[in-house]
């Protein structure tokens, strides 16, 4: 074997070696287990795959009867999930506002058709027409989010570096939000809207003149004896022993904070023992509010959605249910009235649990089977580009580039294109022995580039105002892949 070819092999068995001690794994969900023993076998059975997992806390609610277990680690190596460990809920809050609408109702202190505009002060303009029952029942044709550059780049930057996807997001800023809004053409329609039904919890709030945090605990979380549930308003308020987020391919997760989106489940943390109470009492229909479960409009295909809560027909079983995700977690509640059946599941990493939750509750079929997202799919296509895409470059370059130049930046962009997948890559869709081989064929492409690198010139070719333009940009991008890695 020739001098380059054993010098080019033993690079990049030297890098893929450097790069296996780094390589990202995806979480698997652990050993550990808590509570019902009976109920945890039971789980761990009905789990597909626990690639992508780390920590599952469960209820089952049959027939009155509530059985708690907590399976796997709170944190990556770390200790047990208890049926008591807090998890950060999402938009399985989104219920628990439809039910706080459904009990003022109730009482009298509001109408399902009173305006927003008459209940939040400072929405103002055609955002203000919108009635109560739209919002609880994503009606309003508000849309998902406030449209506009912000919050476009804000949504693409978390989802990145996968941080808090709501900051600063306070109930100012979700009146303000309003402005210049109108109901789209689908107003009448299900359209999901997280600003809508925060404007919804903000309403009411507002209209009984106490923050969302205090309303909802006054008038739902403690008539059901759930004190262990959290509305997080600061970073300061997220409660103690609580689970740790990360995304399915393992990256750590910051929890969403937000106090205008709370009436949305942002920053709404609660324990399988809780959700499990809040379940029994929907079943045993004495819940504060239990009247939002009722279906009341079309949400297409089998499904129907009353105040907050869906209502899906499989087969001749109805289940109603609601399920909640944010950067590193997700979560899914879902009962059936007919069989006295209820579950709560709860887990700390972005994989989703519907379908984990359908079987548990005896539903088959494709609706209780697990398939990669398009979310996953797009984390996996990143996973791989950037794997190997500044390797196969550098190999080109060291080849053919024209000057040192050139050839440094292809060298510093194979390490940042690394550094990306390794970041932004889902490696639970993936395989992660994927990412030593990227950095192999990098290490390997840097023997031809040294071997060239005193016969090349600084700078050849073009003009040097573009040579500039072309240096200053991938300077600026570099920058850019250095901050997410980084973040």
């Amino acid at each position: 074997m020739r001098t380059p070819t054993v010098l080019t092999v033993a690079a990049g068995l030297v890098a893929a070696a450097a790069a296996t001690g780094l390589a990202l794994r995806a979480p698997e969900l652990g050993r550990q287990q808590t509570g019902d023993a009976e109920l945890a076998a039971t789980v761990r059975a009905a789990v597909d795959d626990p690639e992508g997992l780390r920590g599952l806390a469960v209820a089952s609610i049959e027939d009155g009867r509530i059985r708690v277990a907590g399976l796997g680690d709170r944190a990556p190596g770390g200790p047990a999930v208890e049926p008591g460990t807090p998890f950060e809920i999402g938009s399985v809050g989104k219920p628990l506002t439809g039910m706080l609408l459904a009990h003022q109702v109730a009482s009298g202190a509001v109408r399902p058709d009173d305006r927003l505009g008459t209940v939040l002060p400072g929405v103002t303009g055609p955002a203000g027409e919108v009635t109560l029952a739209e919002l609880a029942s994503h009606r309003s044709g508000l849309p998902r989010l406030p449209t506009g550059p912000s919050t476009w780049a804000g949504a693409w930057w978390t989802s990145l570096t996968a941080g808090n996807a709501y900051a600063g997001d306070d109930v100012d800023r979700v009146v303000a939000d309003t402005a210049g809004l109108e109901p789209g053409d689908g107003r009448g329609a299900v359209s999901y809207s997280n600003l809508g039904m925060s404007l919804l919890g903000q309403g009411l709030a507002a209209r009984a003149g106490v923050g969302y945090p205090e309303l909802v605990g006054r008038d739902v979380l403690r008539p059901l004896g759930m004190t262990a549930t959290v509305v997080a308003t600061g970073p300061d308020q997220l409660p103690a022993a609580r689970a740790e987020g990360a995304t399915a391919g393992g990256r750590s997760a910051d929890a969403w904070v937000g106090a205008g989106y709370a009436p949305a489940g942002i920053g709404v943390w609660s324990t399988a023992e809780d959700l499990a109470r809040l379940t029994a009492a929907m079943l045993a229909g004495t819940a504060p509010g239990v009247d939002a479960a009722a279906p009341r409009f079309d949400a297409g295909g089998d499904r129907r959605i009353g105040y907050g809560w869906f209502t899906s027909r499989y087969g001749d079983r109805e289940i109603v249910w609601h399920n909640g995700g944010t950067g590193g977690f997700r979560a899914y509640v879902g009962y059936d009235r007919a069989a006295g059946r209820g579950v709560v599941v709860l887990g700390n990493t972005a994989r989703d649990l519907d379908a984990l939750g359908l079987r548990l509750l005896g539903v088959t079929g494709d609706a209780a089977s697990e398939s990669t997202g398009l979310p996953g799919w797009i984390g996996g296509g990143l996973a791989l580009a950037f794997t190997f895409l500044g390797g196969l470059s550098l190999w080109s370059v060291a080849r053919r580039g024209p000057d040192r130049t050139t050839v440094l930046s292809a060298a510093v962009w194979a390490v940042l294109y690394l550094g990306l997948a390794h970041r932004l890559g889902d490696w639970s869709v993936v395989p992660g022995w994927l990412w030593p081989l990227g950095a192999a064929l990098s290490g390997a492409a840097l023997v031809p580039a040294v071997r060239r690198w005193r016969d090349l010139p600084v700078v050849a070719g073009a003009p040097r105002w573009r040579r500039a333009t072309g240096a200053a940009l991938s300077l600026a991008f570099a920058g850019l892949a250095v901050a997410v890695i980084a973040a």
